[in-house]
Formats: C-alpha cells, structure tokens, sequence
C-alpha cells in the first residue's frame, strides 16, 4: 500500500508562498481568472526547473521575479484599448455639415465686398488679430469690430441664399446644408448686394 505522496522543495515552497504571490498577481491584474493563470505559468516554471529550484537560497525571491516577469509579458501582449460598446453610432461616410462649406466659402467670399472679404480673410482666415487690423488701415477698435460684424452677417446670408447653408438656432453653428445638386455655389450679383 503506497504512502502520501512525498513533498519536495518545489511544492514545499509552493505552499508556503503561493497565497502571497496570488495576491500580488490580483492586486495588479485586478481580474483573478488572469491571475490565477499567471500563478499557474509560475509553478509550471518552478516545476521545471526541477533539482535547480531545490539548489536556490531564496525560492521565495525566484517565485516573485518569474511572477513579475510573467506579469509584465502578460500587460505587454494585452490590447491597449478598450472595447467599444455595443451601441455606439457607427461612423457615416456623409461629411460632416461645415466640411461642405470648403467649395462654397471661396466663391462666397470672392463674392463680398472688397472690404469685407479682405477683413474676414485677414481676420477670421489667416488670425490677425482686430487690434492689429484697425491700427494697419487707421481705425479705431470699435470701427474694425463693427466692420468684422457686419461683413460675417453678409458672409452669412450669401452662404444661407447661395449654399443652403442652414445654422442650429440654439448655437448658431453650422447644423446642415442643401445637397449640392439643389443649391449652387456661385453668388449671383444680386445676392452679394
């Protein structure tokens, strides 16, 4: 009749640390099917390591450096995003409703004003700040705001008349325009007056 099995240094020390190095795999993990895993792939190493484990002055030190090592190639395989959920729009192939303006904007400027396009293009288009606009053509603050205003409100009308552009009421952005077979692009005379 055969005895209980016989320990040897492996399982020995197994025993001993396998709660503290389960622990430190969870904590880091945060999942305990993982770590449990992981602290199968570090008993299988200690296994197979065999007589060398029983040689070693510090198995608990051994176990821990395979648990960290086998940890850090398990975060350096994992995916580093997270799923989508399930009811996330998916994307459309419609540009969105500013993207169309890109073809109409230039002949709606070329349409404006000469004083009216060069203060929308320097200012709105190219970043020149107001202040440095009135002092560069001898106006006042006030008088290159003023001007600013009234030339983005044709600029608007000649996208709403001749784009279709339409603007959300609640926040005055760009919210849709007609398709491009139903509204032309080419200010006439009459709508740039």
């Amino acid at each position: 009749m055969a005895g209980p099995p016989t320990e040897t240094c492996v399982t020995r020390a197994w025993r001993v640390h396998q709660r503290e190095i389960e622990g430190y795999l969870r904590h880091r993990l945060g999942d305990g099917e993982q770590a449990a895993d992981l602290l199968q792939t570090v008993f299988l190493k200690a296994l197979h390591e065999g007589r060398r484990f029983c040689e070693l002055r510090e198995p608990r030190a051994w176990l821990f450096a395979v648990a960290r090592n086998a940890l850090a190639d398990h975060l350096r395989l994992r995916p580093h995003h997270e799923p989508l959920p399930d009811d996330i729009e998916a994307p459309t192939d419609e540009p969105a409703p500013v993207d169309t303006l890109a073809d109409c904007l230039p002949a709606a400027l070329a349409a404006l004003d000469p004083d009216d396009r060069d203060i929308l293009t320097q200012c709105d288009l190219q970043g020149m700040t107001q202040k440095d606009y009135a002092s560069r053509h001898g106006l006042s603050l006030a008088a290159a705001k003023s001007r600013v205003l009234r030339a983005r409100a044709r600029l608007r009308a000649l996208l709403v008349s001749t784009c279709g552009v339409r603007f959300d009421a609640a926040t005055g952005r760009v919210c849709c325009a007609l398709p491009p077979q139903t509204a032309t692009c080419r200010p006439s005379a009459r709508a740039a007056a």
